[in-house]
């Protein structure tokens, strides 16, 4: 009989256990990391919600910061975006205290700075700012101290916001759908990485990469986990999401995985990965 220990994972590695994370006996400061991705569709918002959840189960102090136009963080985590201070306001210096913006979620030790489709307008604005690329991270510097985990959800583009989102964080996790067309991208994304971290930001780094949407049923998903891990090796998490129709179906009720299926597996992912970040040495 197998030893569970040694039995290899979807990536090709041997399962491990990962213990629950030590309670934390302080907080902040924080260390910020740019959710990021150009293409949509790779489950970079779900992963946010939920990774940002699952952090805050184990008793992590975190912001998430809805740095997408189409707000579908906030709405995922059911805050409101309308008529309240937003990222927009803050990064437009129409609201000065990044507190003021702030929310609390249902989630204990999960808040949010909401987004809503304002935000599209930000990078006609700020084209004329000066060091209009490390807005972001002015304003974040105000509150990292509160927390131990800022998670910046951005929009599927290289533009100037997600330069911005490049520009404040400590770390960069990339969200990758098993698929081929997703995985096509990930180049010119490690590129622009790499040219923030040059001229930017000299203490950007590439946190890890995490598979989505992975269906170990088809030989397609298997592939493109394969390259993946053969490419960027360790960079590569061990935790694996799945596809399942939960997920969508908890983003429709405004709650995390975690609480609207708890015993999902796509729940335990979630819960795995917080492990491994503290494991890794990502966030304390």
């Amino acid at each position: 009989m197998a030893n569970t220990l040694f039995e290899l994972g979807p990536t090709g590695r041997p399962e491990r256990i990962i213990p629950a994370p030590a309670k934390l006996d302080r907080h902040g400061p924080a260390r910020i990391i740019a959710m990021c991705n150009q293409k949509g569709g790779v489950g970079k918002t779900t992963s946010t919600i939920n990774l940002a959840a699952a952090l805050a189960r184990y008793g992590r102090r975190v912001l998430a910061v809805d740095f997408d136009p189409q707000g579908a963080l906030s709405a995922g985590l059911g805050v409101q975006a309308h008529d309240v201070p937003t990222i927009y306001d803050l990064m437009l210096g129409k609201v000065r205290d990044p507190h003021e913006a702030i929310r609390q979620t249902e989630t204990a030790g999960l808040d949010v700075i909401p987004a809503n489709i304002d935000l599209s307008a930000a990078e006609v604005h700020l084209v004329t700012e000066v060091a209009r690329e490390q807005i972001l991270a002015g304003v974040l510097r105000k509150v990292a101290d509160d927390y131990d985990v800022v998670l910046i959800d951005c929009q599927p583009s290289l533009g100037l916001l997600t330069v911005n989102a490049l520009t404040a964080s400590h770390g960069v996790l990339i969200p990758l759908a098993c698929e081929y067309f997703a995985l096509r991208g990930v180049a010119l994304l490690v590129e622009t990485v790499e040219k923030v971290k040059d001229r930017l930001n000299p203490a950007l780094e590439l946190d890890g990469i995490l598979a989505t949407m992975y269906d170990a049923r088809t030989l397609h998903a298997r592939e493109v986990l394969e390259r993946v891990v053969d490419t960027f090796g360790d960079k590569v998490f061990d935790t694996v999401i799945g596809r399942t129709v939960k997920l969508p179906d908890a983003q429709i009720a405004a709650k995390p995985i975690l609480d609207y299926a708890p015993s999902n597996a796509a729940s335990e992912a979630y819960l795995k990965l917080a492990r491994e970040l503290v494991q890794r040495g990502v966030v304390a």
